[in-house]
């Protein structure tokens, strides 16, 4: 590597040319080859890598596949070296080659004795600035990443032990309810019930619907003493057990009147039981059937937001997002907040990293719900603007200052009460929207009415310019 091939290069300006060529003399000109890896992410970051020409994809690991987090195509553009400073300092992505070109490879012990010789306070700023901000970084990210895992946990565990517990309830019951059904069968064998008896019995069973609508308590309680009469009137000693789930079933007494026709003498009260059971045991299988699906949903929810067994980068609906996020919040929106829905019919399905936007929508929800102290409207809308989707989502709390707004992208800026907020949420957001999906994400703030819009490509741009 020659003195002319680095004295073009910004990064070296203010260096002399025999500072440059003792860099040169002692780094390494290294080839860029089209997929040839350079350096791995992970291992120790020995080597300071200096761009002099051509192009180097920085590839995260994250999930099960590689993903360009970065790109360095630009003369100057540097990676890795922190072993200078940090011993255990590595490579924060892997370097693969794009283009052909040359990259100035320099070990970290050089550039840590270069700098402290050229810049010896420069070096000591460099080397405390570089430990305090990844212990900072590296601390706040991880509280920040229990926290809103803890918080989701401890939710989703709400959501699904409503469900759960009723399912167990209707569970526990229905062996009550199948021992009466079968207690009152053998009741009516002992009292030699004759076939059609019985299957008159069932026809008029048959003829009981559902009610379209469920009474009030007090029309139902009124409806279950007058059975509750009409039972006792005709020798019923149990209707106690009889009469709340026919009166629930939509029982009249003209009914009755008719059962105690086909069912005369000792027969009626275990015939009119055998009814009542049937109508329990299908209301109880009912409440299974919706507390389980519910458990489901719940779980397709999960699966949904955190995008188990899916490619990373993949065609979503970002409503589908949106909605699985609205689950997994859920045991915040209640109460006093209430959800505005506007979703544009005219929204494309868009290609994107879904679990990473689903990370967005939780930080603008969960933000937007705090804003107004979980009192309000949380409005969420959607549309279509040409090869772009808008997601806007809207509080009515008391809004942004103008100071506020300008800020508040910045890494660890939060305005929320100590231990309540780390700042990492917009810049996060701000990372995904805008680093991840070449989109942009904005702020429209004022009192009462405070809107978050993220808009996003419907392609990728390096795939709209393919």
């Amino acid at each position: 590597m020659r003195v002319d091939d680095l004295r073009s290069l910004g990064l070296f300006d203010g260096l002399t040319d025999d500072q440059l060529a003792e860099l040169a003399e002692a780094g390494t000109e290294v080839r860029i080859e089209p997929g040839v890896d350079l350096f791995r992410e992970g291992e120790h970051a020995d080597f300071w890598w200096v761009l002099v020409d051509g192009a180097i994809d920085l590839m995260r690991h994250i999930g099960r596949e590689d993903t360009v987090v970065g790109r360095m195509d630009a003369p100057g553009r540097w990676a890795g070296g922190f072993r200078a400073w940090d011993e255990n300092g590595v490579y924060l992505a892997t370097g693969r080659g794009v283009a052909d070109g040359r990259v100035l490879r320099v070990p970290a012990q050089v550039l840590r004795e270069r700098s402290s010789a050229w810049f010896p306070f420069g070096g000591h700023l460099i080397q405390g600035l570089y430990g305090t901000a990844r212990t900072i970084e590296s601390t706040a990210r991880q509280r920040e990443s229990l926290v809103t895992l803890g918080t989701l946990a401890a939710g989703l565990a709400h959501e699904i032990n409503n469900p759960a517990a009723a399912a167990t309830r209707a569970v526990d019951a229905l062996e009550g309810a199948s021992q009466t059904l079968l207690a009152s069968l053998g009741r009516l064998a002992q009292g030699e019930i004759s076939a059609l008896q019985f299957t008159a019995l069932d026809a008029l069973r048959r003829e009981i619907e559902p009610r379209a609508s469920v009474l009030d308590p007090l029309a139902m309680a009124d409806h279950e003493e007058a059975l509750s009469s009409w039972l006792v009137h005709h020798g019923v000693e149990r209707d106690w057990k009889i009469a709340p789930p026919l009166a629930a079933a939509g029982v009249d007494l003209a009914w009755c009147e008719r059962a105690a026709t086909v069912l005369a003498g000792a027969a009626l009260e275990p015939g009119l039981e055998w009814v009542a059971s049937t109508f329990s045991m299908a209301t109880l299988l009912s409440e299974v059937q919706e507390s389980t699906r519910r458990v489901s949903d719940l779980v397709a929810a999960v699966r949904s937001y955190s995008q188990m067994d899916r490619a990373s980068l993949q065609h979503i609906d970002v409503t589908e997002g949106l909605e699985s996020t609205l689950v997994m919040l859920g045991h915040k929106l209640r109460d006093g907040v209430k959800i505005s829905r506007n979703y544009g019919a005219d929204v494309p399905r868009i290609e994107a990293y879904a679990g990473e936007l689903n990370q967005v929508w939780t930080n603008l929800i969960d933000n937007a719900v705090d804003a107004m102290n979980g009192t309000g409207t949380l409005q969420i809308s959607t549309w279509g603007d040409g090869e772009h989707i808008v997601v806007e989502i809207g509080d009515t709390g008391p809004g942004m200052s103008p100071q506020v707004v300008a800020r508040a992208f910045e890494a660890f800026y939060t305005t929320k009460d100590v231990g309540k907020g780390t700042g990492l949420g917009l810049d996060i957001a701000r990372r995904i929207v805008v680093e991840r999906h070449g989109g942009t994400i904005g702020i429209d703030s004022r009192p009462g009415e405070t809107a978050l819009r993220v808009r996003i490509p419907v392609r990728p741009p390096e795939r709209r310019r393919s």
